[in-house]
Parts: structure tokens; sequence; C-alpha cells
């Protein structure tokens, strides 16, 4: 339970949830202590480690006997894409009444062979024979996992994540903000959160920097995040003589006093999504954003302000659409929170649908 998109809004569900009528557990893969851990227990859940996916068999031993020992539960919430399948599969064995598969992406980020393409078979075959209810962050990532046909699922609905607007609302001294890291005040500041994996392509980022290497005015690049390739990105940032021009925030509690306080235009050149956190909180911010085609268009709540650019455009390209929208207008904070809420990604409504599914799911096999 890293700060990651999925485990932040699971966070926001669990403290938002009645606990008098729902207790919620973790099942996670690492012994090691993660970010939201403590927290979890102070609301009365449990960090539960359950094993390496990798390693499915004994995953599959651990998942049973916390059912077992742990439990009885009555639902079992799995968001591991594909992977949903052999979770929902031995829940069903073990007797739970309601199994959820959840889409959180558009792609497993893996190449298309034979045995990939394989697993991905039977795993869908798992989750449709498994699955009592089917959800999905974007229509995007529905069809992605369910097939494009999930609109005739009566199973299959459309959650959209809901974030906290509450920090992004805050007052914030930019002054003071951007001095914590070094950023002269009037400098243009390039944004980005999220985990450093292939996946996001911090590698756009350093080609973007790079391009505008010849700017009159410096550009900064701030990026919040850990991740297995950080070392990687900060190797090509040296290559590149870019040290000066790169900020490597780490992993974050204030991400929305970044964007509010450090910010000026929110790039997100990410391979494949499903719905990202991070871009609605960027837009929630009154943020301009550019943002990659390959990121479902249910991401866009302030339109006027946010564009999306084919990954297949150049560097400078990109170099050139991020000046252009961070020195252009910004929407105010207010508007921007509005349009939040009003497009349906605000956690205290999205808390009241994953609760009334929760219920209805558990009212069914009373």
């Amino acid at each position: 339970m890293t700060r990651g998109g999925v485990e932040t809004w699971l966070m926001h569900m669990l403290r938002r949830m009645d606990r008098g009528r729902f207790r919620m557990d973790f099942l996670v893969s690492s012994p090691e202590e993660a970010d939201y851990d403590s927290e979890i227990r102070a609301l009365g859940g449990r960090p539960l480690v359950c094993g390496d996916r990798h390693l499915p068999w004994r995953f599959a031993k651990r998942f049973r006997e916390i059912l077992e020992t742990r439990g009885p539960y009555d639902i079992v919430h799995s968001h591991v894409q594909h992977f949903n399948g052999l979770a929902l599969w031995l829940a069903a064995r073990a007797g739970v009444r309601g199994r959820i598969a959840h889409s959180h992406n558009t792609s497993d980020g893996r190449p298309n062979g034979w045995a990939r393409g394989l697993y991905r078979a039977a795993m869908e075959r798992w989750i449709s024979a498994s699955a009592t209810d089917l959800l999905a962050c974007s229509r995007d990532a529905a069809a992605a996992l369910f097939g494009e046909n999930w609109p005739a699922d009566p199973r299959c609905r459309v959650l959209y994540y809901g974030i906290d607007s509450a920090p992004l609302a805050a007052q914030v001294d930019r002054a003071e903000a951007r001095a914590e890291f070094g950023i002269p005040a009037g400098a243009m500041v390039v944004g980005h959160v999220g985990r450093f994996a292939e996946q996001k392509n911090h590698a756009r980022l350093v080609e973007m920097a790079s391009a505008l290497a010849g700017a009159r005015s410096p550009v900064w690049f701030l990026l919040v995040g850990d991740g297995p390739l950080r070392e990687n990105v900060r190797r090509k940032v040296r290559e590149q003589g870019l040290e000066n021009r790169f900020v490597f925030a780490g992993v974050r509690s204030d991400v929305g006093r970044l964007m509010v306080g450090v910010m000026d235009v929110f790039v997100f050149p990410s391979l494949h999504e499903g719905l990202p956190l991070a871009g609605l909180e960027a837009q929630a911010a009154g943020l301009p954003c550019l943002i990659s085609d390959r990121v479902s268009r249910e991401t866009s709540i302030t339109p006027a302000t946010t564009r999306f650019l084919p990954l297949e455009s150049s560097p400078r390209e990109w170099a050139r659409a991020a000046l252009a929208l961070g020195e252009g207008p910004r929407i105010p904070r207010e508007e921007a929170l509005r349009a939040l809420k009003a497009a349906g990604f605000d956690c205290r409504d999205t808390v009241g649908s994953l609760g009334s599914l929760y219920e209805h799911i558990a009212a069914s096999r009373d």
C-alpha cells in the first residue's frame, strides 16, 4: 500500500467508509512496512501479506489461509488486472459470496508473446466465470479487461475514482513552496506525479528538457514519486547535463500543495492508463495539462486548458505545447474544483457509490 494511484483512492474510500458497517483488509505482496500501513491499522483494517503474485502456487496457498483464518469475508475486491482471475477463482472456491474484478488500466504493459496471450485468455475466462461484479475506472479500462461488449454484461459498470479536493483548495505560499526545492519564484515549472516505471514514460520528460535547454527562460522539471526506474532516469538527466533543471522530490504526502504552489503546467506522457488520479488532481488544482493520447479522454474535466498530444509527436512539439499551456490562461481553482465534482470525481460521492455496491452485493447473497 504505497502512494500509488489505486492505493491512494482506496485510502480515500477507507477514510470515509462507515466503519461501523464495513471493515476493509488489504492483501499485499510484500512484508515491508509501506506508506499507508499504519493508517490502515489505525482505521481498523489490516495489511495482510499474501505473497508474490509471480509465484502463483505460493500466493494461492497463502490466499486460502487468509480467507480461512482472518475471515469470514463477505466480499473479495480484486485490483490486480488479469491476475484478478486467479484471486476470484480462489475466492469462489472458498465460498466468498461477493467477488469483484476491478480494471484500473488499459494494458498490462507486457509484450504480446504467445505465453502472455495464453495467460490473458485464461485469466479473462476465470474472471468471467468467477466474478459476481465487474468494475472499471473508465470505459476504456472496462473494454480492455472485460471486452468491447462489456456494456451488455449486467455485472459490469464504470466506477470513477474520487479524489480528496481539500488539499487542492488550500492556500499555498508559492515562494515558500518553491524555495524548498531551490526553484526561483519566477521560473516555469513542469510537473509530473507518478511511479518511475516504463508505463509513465519519464524518458519523454527528459527529452522535452533537452529540447528546452536553449530556451531564454530556464524551465524546471519537478518529478514526484519513486520506483524501479528512478535511478535510470536520473542517469539520463546527468548524461544530458540537465541536473540543475530537475528536482526528484521522491514520495510525498503533500502532492496537492506542490501542484498548487510549485507547478505551472502538468505533463503526463504515459504509454497507457485507465484513468490517472494524478491527472484529475492536477486539473482540480487549476493546472493546464498536457496528456498523452493513450490516456482515456474521460480524464478531461477542464477541456479549455487540457490538451491530448500523440506520443508520436516529437519531443520538441511536446516541449512547445507544454510552454504554450504554461504561459497561457489558467482556470481559477474554484471553477476547477466545481468541474471535478460535476464530473463525478469527488471522493465524497464515490465512497457512497462503492458502499452502496458493497451493501447490495451482501444483501443479494443473504
